[in-house]
């Protein structure tokens, strides 16, 4: 009756650690001359991108998805020819404002599943963003040195 009882708190205890288990949408590490020789990990999960870094002593830095602001792709002619390329990721995280995810494999597609993801989680958190456009001529929020607005980021409740 009592191994009965543990196994229950058992399996019950695993469940409740299973909801915080992270499920991975991608995962790659930074890659030399086309093949994974690196300790750097990437990853992006549902509502996060991570960085690992490190073989004895690791580093785990994370960006939150709805806090990123623009995605871009670069791929050099090395790059080409070993299929990797470079993805920077603009934030308005603390931390790890600019994040470089250097020499991963199809980097188009993981572009295009990073945006998906943001948008995903953007658009969960209900949260919208409004861009003021470089049009100096029209620009009524410029400074009186000419200097641009930043992009705001709003509540869509509000």
């Amino acid at each position: 009756m009592a191994k009965r009882v543990s196994m229950q708190r058992d399996k019950e205890q695993a469940e409740d650690l299973s909801r915080f288990e992270i499920k991975l949408v991608w995962k790659d590490r930074k890659r030399f001359l086309g093949m994974p020789l690196s300790f750097t990990r990437y990853s992006v999960s549902d509502d996060r991108l991570f960085l690992e870094t490190g073989l004895l002593n690791t580093r785990t830095d994370e960006v939150l998805l709805y806090r990123v602001q623009d995605i871009s792709l670069t791929v050099s002619l090395w790059q080409r020819i070993f299929g990797v390329g470079t993805i920077m990721v603009h934030s308005s995280d603390k931390t790890i404002p600019h994040l470089e995810i250097k020499n991963v494999k199809k980097p188009k597609l993981v572009k295009e599943i990073l945006h998906h993801q943001v948008e995903k989680m953007k658009i969960e958190r209900k949260m919208r963003v409004g861009e003021i456009l470089e049009d100096h001529g029209e620009c009524g929020l410029c400074d009186d040195d000419g200097a641009q607005g930043m992009a705001v980021m709003e509540d869509a409740d509000d």
